[in-house]
């Protein structure tokens, strides 16, 4: 293992001065023959790295861990979590912190190897990872970005010149990505169930100083953590209903503290509106469906507020208390916000208290018909009737006029409701079949073409152009869609 000059690396590892209970210094395996495939240029530029430089073989040996950036001091981290609401002891098992990237606007970002090898919380696992889910992240997390939503990002895949064995053979590679943090909920459990209240401490210390310094001077910083998390993961719930998006594995070691969506598994987003859409294999009992996660999202934060309790207050009972008031708030400020951008989605400036119920109006009329939920909110948008039952509909004609009486009742013209709406509905988002047809064709022809026009289709989702169109057909397959974990 050999050690990169700089490239733009500016690296600096803050975590590795955690108490040594929550990493294991761990340096990548070798693989026999990276070769980068995918490359993000624009995120690369971003924060502070070489372009060029990283485009090349020493940036695949980079990004496949066969060199260490300058200055990097790969760990893996120890974390738990509830899975599928069993708690278990875990860690990154297939995944490396390289270190913290200070970019050129002075923000610190984690950037991780997902798939470099064995950690000592690799649990018998390979700690490889093949190139169809790495991909898979690259598109689902950088369409995320695109979409506004707060997300981890893509940076780099390389493949890797070995396979590893799942079900089949198949194709290893490794994903570069980077996020504002790795601390998840699962960290705070781990802290809580294996560690002192000093070692609580020195963690819930640590994310404040990262992530909300603004709390250092509050009479209670740890309490308000709690809030900021709440307050956080709400917002980020809501905004991934409001495109459709089904993260799959919503269990607490998957569940940020910063508030960025993390860990893109067997994630997709819905075509035709049904609040009770899995697609993921493993999830058989439906606990993570798109109707369940506001509620998964509480349940998550519950534990989260347990793992704080030593720290909220030195009476038991108190502590406890003050949890149990921070998480009965979780549900109202998540229903705010998404109800905000429902109205936003319907080209409602202003409040009134009949909008909760034309808005269920339509998603029943929506659920009925099986309508696509993306594109009726895009056909609302720009005043359109497509041809499908619904819009042909005795129930969606009366929904329709009862929502035009109350565009009516603004202020706001004709043009701004549009420009709202057009900022608010997205034209494209990642379709099933999309996905899946650029990931064949990588893994199978390694052609990634069909990839980068996808994600270039994904990049503007507002702009509703109309090279956009063929991308936001639905797919004619009628088989329900299953996803995978690929791990």
């Amino acid at each position: 293992m050999t050690t990169s000059e700089k490239k733009g690396w500016n690296l600096e590892n803050s975590y590795a001065e955690l108490p040594p209970l929550f990493f294991s210094n761990i340096l990548p395996t070798p693989v026999s023959e990276p070769k980068l495939v995918i490359f993000n240029d624009q995120l690369a530029a971003s924060i502070g790295l070489d372009r060029e430089q990283l485009q090349s073989e020493e940036g695949a040996a980079i990004f496949a861990g066969n060199k260490t950036p300058k200055g990097a001091a790969p760990l893996a981290q120890a974390y738990a979590g509830h899975q599928f609401g069993y708690f278990n002891r875990l860690g990154d098992g297939r995944a490396i912190l390289l270190g913290e990237q200070i970019t050129p606007k002075g923000k610190r970002i984690d950037v991780q190897l997902k798939g470099p090898g064995r950690t000592p919380y690799s649990r018998g696992g390979d700690g490889r990872a093949s190139l169809g889910p790495m991909l898979r992240e690259y598109i689902i997390s950088e369409a995320m970005y695109a979409l506004g939503i707060p997300t981890t990002r893509s940076l780099a895949v390389v493949t890797t010149g070995e396979s590893i064995i799942r079900e089949k053979e198949l194709p290893g590679a490794i994903l570069t990505r980077v996020a504002s943090s790795h601390l998840r909920v699962g960290t705070f459990q781990y802290a809580a169930n294996w560690g002192t209240v000093d070692e609580i401490r020195s963690l819930a210390d640590y994310t404040i100083t990262r992530h909300y310094p603004e709390l250092k001077t509050k009479e209670n910083p740890y309490l308000c953590l709690l809030q900021e998390v709440i307050k956080q993961q709400a917002s980020l719930i809501a905004k991934w209903q409001l495109v459709g998006f089904i993260h799959g594995v919503m269990n607490t070691d998957n569940m940020t503290i910063s508030g960025e969506t993390i860990d893109y598994g067997p994630c997709a987003f819905m075509d035709v509106y049904d609040p009770e859409t899995v697609f993921s294999s493993i999830d058989r009992e439906g606990r993570y469906s798109y109707s369940n996660q506001p509620s998964i999202g509480g349940w998550n934060l519950a534990r989260f507020a347990e793992s704080l309790l030593s720290l909220l207050a030195d009476d038991e009972k108190k502590a406890l208390e003050l949890a149990q008031t921070e998480i009965s708030a979780y549900g109202p400020i998540y229903y705010a916000n998404w109800l905000n951008g429902m109205r936003r989605k319907l080209g409602l400036f202003n409040a009134e208290t009949e909008d909760e119920e034309l808005i269920s109006n339509l998603l029943k009329i929506m659920e009925k018909y099986r309508a696509d939920y993306t594109n009726v909110f895009v056909a609302l948008t720009f005043a359109e009737q497509e041809d499908t039952p619904m819009f042909k509909s005795l129930e969606f004609t009366q929904w329709h006029k009862l929502w035009q009486e109350r565009l009516g009742r603004q202020k706001e013209s004709k043009e701004e409701r549009t420009q709202l709406m057009k900022n608010n509905n997205p034209a494209v988002i990642p379709r099933n079949h999309r996905v899946e047809e650029a990931l064949e064709a990588a893994v199978e022809q390694g052609d990634y073409s069909i990839m980068k026009r996808l994600l270039d289709a994904l990049s503007k989702p507002y702009e509703h152009t109309d090279k956009q169109i063929e991308y936001a057909q639905p797919s004619k397959e009628t088989a329900p869609y299953r996803t995978y974990c690929g791990t």
